[in-house]
């Protein structure tokens, strides 16, 4: 008889042990065991956080050991979390099985040594039959649906229940989730607010009733100096939407703004056109909110929406300052293009502000947030789970960087932005609304616009000043884009075996044609350099450009009148008609106030036991090379960590949503 030890490893989660009958048979390259139970006593089966050795003899060599398969029976018909196998051969070999799966009862998992293959690497039929019949197992669990007309792609599943066992939130994430929006409510006294919804606050001031709840030291800063011109510009570069400047070379031809206009603003002693051409304007344009439908789901409250432009200014402090600002874009003929300036008197200016500010709120929620980040990366990982084996590199690459992305995708569409959800609660982009906005924006949705350097460059603001979100998200892409390289290199030899490699290649075709198509999405890779790239925007978008959008909320949106989620009233045509009580009837009232601070509150936590960029604690990877190419990251990483940390410390309004201690690894709230 030959013994075979075999090392059951559970995980640490809530509800990962079992006491139902697992059993086992071991495949080697010569030959099979026979199916058998491991059997501890009844209460000793596979216990949370425990790792079970057992042996299994058998009557002959089985060879190495290439594949193994549990089997779940019934006792309980409870879960079982399977986070390895381990399985050491009468001579001493060492053969390790990653799993990290749940396993549901009466189901059979056969899990491939951790050895990282590509596709034509599998020489024998044996292997060839498991890969194939996993992608087709895969490809059934993971369908296409498009939930919306013009959205990208995403699972066809109508509730997280429906969803595959595998990326489901896990019982503790579930409860943090929905415990996260109760305590919002809780900690910020909100219900009272929520039975007064239709009551308009009275002044400025009242704000203080929810915000004074609970503070930090960004909201506070925002609170006491959200008036100020210069606290408006800063936002553009590191708030909560670093994405929507530009440099302005060229004034649009809707935009009424003149030399006499601005020349109060501009401290050069320049013409406006000489500083278009010196490259000292820049604009934040919201075209794609033009002819918008405003959410019209409350019958009682009637909502707006405008699509601004707002001109800024990098003046000799080196400060981004608002120098005019347009909230409508009729042709110039029209004679109704009226532009606010900071010359105007003290309630024209500021409202002007809040419009942008309103526009910006929406404009980052649904493109920014919701569609650059949360759908773009939910295509990534259904593409990846129907296209590339568990045992492909690039699979066990990823896999840390889909983390809930698909569940927290799918709760988002049971209870945010679905038919009377919390969106359509507070939010002017609520309702229909939604729908036209996402349309709109996958017209502009590029594969290069996804790529941090290209975009940075594409707005010309290469050389803005201050600019931590570009200065910071270079460095992390950087840090990405070289371990990534290090891994690719690791398993592909040559640009031919990436153009060979049937499973990256169909992965790639997947992603481009489940909604990317039209965003020049590539539909197949040719070369090393290619696929380094492509890999890069994945794990980016998932963990640091999600973390830079994300993570902030509450931080830049907790002082509503600094970003209002929705406007009452309509944006003002002509100056010297607006006061207070304008201001305040278009701003939140109390109701949708409160919604507004529940869900940013509730968006901006980071959850227990969050795994951030660059920590790989389940070991896909038994490759030394890997193990040391993720060593270097987490070296990069801390690298530009401290970077940050050390820039930090003379910033008044210190930037930390790129320091990587920081970035979730993937979309997961």
């Amino acid at each position: 008889m030959f013994t075979y030890t075999v090392s059951v490893s559970t995980g640490k989660q809530e509800f990962a042990g079992t006491i139902d009958h697992v059993y086992l048979t071991l495949t080697g390259t010569e030959r099979c065991s026979d199916r058998t139970l491991l059997d501890k006593s009844f209460f000793q089966r596979f216990a949370r956080g425990t790792v079970m050795p057992i042996d299994v003899s058998v009557k002959e060599r089985l060879g190495d050991i290439v594949l193994v398969k549990l089997e779940k029976k019934n006792v309980l018909n409870d879960q079982w979390y399977c986070r390895c196998i381990s399985v050491t051969s009468p001579s001493g070999d060492r053969f390790d099985f990653p799993c990290y799966r749940w396993i549901a009862s009466e189901k059979a998992v056969v899990l491939r040594d951790g050895t990282a293959r590509l596709s034509h690497e599998d020489k024998t039929c044996l292997l060839n039959d498991h890969r194939r019949t996993e992608l087709e197992s895969r490809q059934q669990l993971f369908r296409w649906k498009e939930w919306q007309p013009g959205f990208p792609m995403s699972i066809d599943a109508n509730s997280s229940k429906e969803l595959p066992l595998d990326v489901q939130f896990e019982a503790e994430k579930a409860v943090d989730f929905n415990e996260n929006l109760n305590e919002a409510f809780n900690n910020l006294r909100l219900n009272k607010l929520k039975s007064l919804f239709q009551s308009s606050w009275k002044d400025i001031a009242d704000f203080n009733e929810v915000f004074l709840s609970i503070k930090n030291p960004v909201s506070e800063y925002v609170m006491q100096n959200w008036k100020k011109d210069f606290m408006f510009g800063y936002q553009f570069l590191n708030g909560c939407n670093p994405v929507m400047i530009s440099k302005c070379m060229k004034l649009p031809d809707e935009f009424a703004v003149t030399q006499e206009m601005v020349k109060g603003s501009l401290d050069r002693g320049l013409t406006l056109q000489e500083e278009l051409k010196a490259g000292n304007i820049y604009i934040a344009d919201y075209a794609i909110l033009e002819g918008v439908r405003a959410n019209a789901t409350d019958p009682n409250t009637q909502q707006y929406l405008a699509a601004p432009f707002c001109l800024l200014y990098k003046n000799s402090q080196n400060e981004i300052m608002p120098i005019a600002i347009q909230l409508s874009r009729q042709t110039p003929a029209a004679g109704m293009n009226t532009v606010f300036l900071p010359s105007d008197n003290h309630h024209d200016w500021m409202l002007a502000k809040m419009w942008v500010k309103s526009s910006d709120f929406n404009v980052h929620q649904l493109v920014t947030h919701l569609l650059r980040t949360h759908l773009t990366s939910e295509v990534f990982t259904i593409a990846m789970y129907r296209q590339l084996a568990a045992v492909h590199p690039v699979y066990k690459l990823l896999i840390p960087h889909v983390r809930f992305t698909i569940a927290i995708n799918t709760a988002a569409r049971e209870k945010l932005i679905s038919k009377d959800g919390i969106v359509d609660q507070f939010v002017s982009t609520g309702g229909t609304a939604t729908v036209e906005v996402i349309q709109k924006a996958m017209k502009t949705l590029t594969y290069k616009s996804m790529c941090f350097p290209e975009a940075i460059k594409s707005r010309g603001v290469e050389d803005l000043p201050n600019y931590y979100y570009r200065d910071d998200g270079m460095m992390v892409w950087e840090a990405v884009k070289s371990f990534v390289s290090d891994v690719v290199k690791i398993f592909y030899g040559s640009d031919e075996m990436v153009q060979k490699d049937k499973e990256i290649q169909a992965f790639v075709q997947d992603v481009c044609f489940s909604g990317m198509k039209n965003c020049e999405f590539p539909d197949s890779l040719k070369t090393r350099e290619q696929l380094v790239e492509f890999l890069t925007v994945v794990i980016f978008t998932a963990s640091a450009q999600h973390a830079a959008v994300n993570f902030g909320q509450y931080d830049w949106f907790s002082w509503i009148p600094n970003s209002p989620s929705t406007m009452r009233k309509p944006p003002p045509a002509q100056k010297g008609q607006v006061d207070m009580k304008y201001v305040m009837e278009s701003l939140p009232d109390r109701g949708r106030s409160s919604w507004h601070l529940g869900i940013i509150w509730a968006l901006s936590q980071f959850q227990d036991n969050e795994l951030f960029l660059g920590e790989y604690p389940d070991m896909y990877f038994t490759e030394q090379p890997v193990m040391e190419a993720a060593k270097n990251f987490r070296k990069k990483l801390a690298e530009v960590t401290n970077i940050i940390k050390s820039r930090n410390k003379n910033l008044k309004m210190p930037y930390w949503y790129l320091s990587p201690d920081r970035i979730p690894n993937s979309v997961a709230i």
